[in-house]
C-alpha cells in the first residue's frame, strides 16, 4: 500500500480502536494506540469496557471481516481460549414476536466468546504488527492543530506519571465510544459540532455466568429472545469459553431484573419460553449478579456538518451507539473499517468528507433496525412514520410464517447480521413465502411456551 504520511494516532483500544488502527497500519509508517486504562495480563474484564462483563457474540459478517483482517482470528479464539464458532441459523434459537424460528443450515456463521477473549486476541494481533504500539494509561486532554486550525497535527496527551506532551500526528482517529469529547474539542477550535439523534429506551440487563452443561438446551449454542408485548422483557443466553452460559435478562423503561436468585428466576419465567428459566434453575452459578445500564440510542451526525478539520476523523461508537440487546456495535465498526480502509486506498485529500459519508450510509441500516424496533414499544418516544409502521407489520407476517420456513428465517438471519439489506426481505420470492406461510395457523411447537402467537 502506498502510505499516506508518517505517524497516525488513534484514540481508544477498545474493538472500534483496534480496528481502525489495523486499517492505519497498512498507510502510515507507525500507528500508535493511546488507551486510558491498562490492558488485562488476561483476558478478564476492564474497567474502560463497562459493558465487557455483559453477553456478546460476533454476528456473521462480523467474524468475516475480523478474519479478513487477521486471518486465523476466528480459530484462534476457539483453540486458544474456547470460544465457539457455529451457524447462526441452526445452532441458535431464535425468538422473536413471540413465535420461534425455524432452524436451518446457513452459510450464516458467527463467533461465540466472552467480549474480554473476543478483544483481547484482536489486540494482541494487533499490536503483533511491527509498526504498531500501545501507549497505556495515557489520557488525550486535546487536538493540536496548526495557526489555522484548518487540520490537525496531534494531540495533546498525558501518560501516568508523566508531564502532558504533544504527540505529532499526519492523522488522528478518535475511537473513544460513546462518551467521545469530539464534539467538545471540535466546538474549542471553533468548529460546529455534529447534530446529534437520540431515542430514549432506558434499557438494562442483568448478567450471571453459570456453568454449561453437554445436555443444556439440547446442545444448541444459544438462545435469543427479542422483547415484545405484552411485557417487552428480553434474554438471550449464549455459550463462552470454559464451558458457560452467559445469561442476560433486562426490560425497557425502568423494568430491571432483580439482582437475587429467586428474583432473577420469576423474571426469566416472564419470558415467552422457559428455556433459559429452566437451563438456569438448575445451573451452578460462577458469578455474581451484574447490572449494565444504557439510557439511549445515539447517533451523532459527522456527514452533515458542513465544515471539519483535515487530518481528523471520528470512529465507531464515537459516531453511533445503538442499543446493545442488537448486539450489532463490534460489526458496524468492522464495516466501518473496511470502508476506512477504501477511503484511504483513494488518499488523504477530503478524507473526512468520504469517510463520514460512507459510514453514515453503513450506520443507516442497523440504526433503522434497531431503532424502528424499540419503536414498536408503545412507550417508547419518537416518530413512527407509516413506512415504519407497514415495516414492522410486515416483519411479524415474516416471523410467523419463518416459525415452519428456515428459508425465511435464514433470510431475516442474514439482515439482521448485517449480510444482507433489508430491501431483500421485499424480493418477490420472499414476499410470496410470507404470503403463503400465512395462509395458515402457526404450528402449536412454535408459539413460544404456547403463551401467546400475536405478531406485534
Amino acid at each position: 500500500m502506498k502510505k499516506l504520511g508518517e505517524h497516525a494516532i488513534v484514540i481508544g483500544a477498545g474493538v472500534g480502536g483496534l480496528l481502525a488502527a489495523r486499517v492505519l497500519s497498512d498507510f502510515y509508517t507507525s500507528v500508535t494506540v493511546l488507551e486510558r486504562d491498562a490492558f488485562p495480563a488476561a483476558d478478564s474484564a476492564r474497567k474502560g469496557v463497562p459493558q465487557g462483563r455483559h453477553t456478546h457474540g460476533l454476528l456473521a459478517r462480523g467474524s468475516a471481516i475480523f478474519e479478513e483482517f487477521f486471518p486465523g482470528y476466528n480459530d484462534d479464539v476457539v483453540t486458544q481460549s474456547g470460544g465457539l464458532i457455529g451457524d447462526v441459523a441452526n445452532d441458535v434459537i431464535w425468538i422473536g414476536r413471540n413465535v420461534r424460528l425455524a432452524n436451518g443450515a446457513s452459510d450464516l456463521i458467527g463467533l461465540l466468546a466472552s467480549r474480554p477473549v473476543l478483544e483481547g486476541h484482536l489486540r494482541r494481533r494487533l499490536l503483533g504488527l511491527s509498526n504498531v504500539h500501545a501507549i497505556e494509561h495515557c489520557a488525550v486532554r486535546a487536538l493540536v492543530t496548526d495557526p489555522a486550525r484548518k487540520r490537525v497535527t496531534g494531540v495533546r496527551a498525558c501518560a501516568e506519571g508523566k508531564p502532558e506532551e504533544m504527540i505529532e500526528a499526519d492523522l488522528v482517529v478518535d475511537a473513544t465510544g460513546r462518551g467521545s469529547s469530539s464534539p467538545a474539542w471540535l466546538e474549542a477550535l471553533g468548529y460546529p459540532s455534529p447534530a446529534d439523534e437520540k431515542v430514549e429506551i432506558g434499557i438494562c440487563y442483568m448478567t450471571r455466568t453459570y456453568r454449561r452443561r453437554p445436555g443444556d438446551l439440547d446442545g444448541k449454542h444459544g438462545i435469543v429472545v427479542a422483547g415484545s408485548a405484552p411485557n417487552w422483557r428480553n434474554g438471550v443466553m449464549l455459550a463462552q469459553e470454559d464451558e458457560t452460559w452467559i445469561v442476560s435478562a433486562g426490560g425497557y423503561l425502568g423494568d430491571d431484573a432483580p439482582d437475587n436468585d429467586a428474583g432473577f428466576l420469576a423474571y426469566l419465567a416472564t419470558l415467552p419460553t422457559m428455556e433459559i428459566h429452566d437451563v438456569v434453575a438448575s445451573a451452578e452459578p460462577l458469578t455474581d449478579y451484574r447490572r449494565y445500564r444504557h439510557v439511549s440510542s445515539l447517533r451523532r451526525r459527522y456527514e452533515r456538518l458542513a465544515r471539519f478539520p483535515d487530518n481528523y476523523l471520528v470512529f465507531g461508537d464515537a459516531i453511533c451507539s445503538f442499543n446493545p440487546v442488537y448486539g450489532q456495535g463490534m460489526t458496524v465498526a468492522a464495516e466501518e473499517a473496511l470502508t476506512l480502509h477504501q477511503c484511504l486506498r483513494a488518499g488523504s485529500t477530503g478524507l473526512a468528507r468520504r469517510f463520514f459519508a460512507a459510514a453514515a450510509r453503513i450506520v443507516d441500516i442497523p440504526w433503522d433496525i434497531a431503532v424502528g424496533n424499540d419503536l414498536r414499544h408503545p412507550d417508547v418516544k419518537g416518530a413512527r412514520s407509516p413506512a415504519m409502521r407497514f415495516i414492522n407489520w410486515y416483519i411479524g407476517k415474516l416471523h410467523l410464517a419463518a416459525t415452519r420456513d428456515s428459508t425465511l428465517a435464514t433470510a431475516f438471519l442474514k439482515v439482521v447480521n448485517l449480510m444482507m439489506p433489508p430491501s431483500s426481505l421485499f424480493s418477490p420470492a420472499i414476499v410470496r413465502r410470507v404470503w403463503q406461510g400465512n395462509r395458515w395457523p402457526v404450528p402449536i411447537h412454535a408459539l413460544a411456551c404456547n403463551r401467546t402467537n400475536e405478531a406485534q
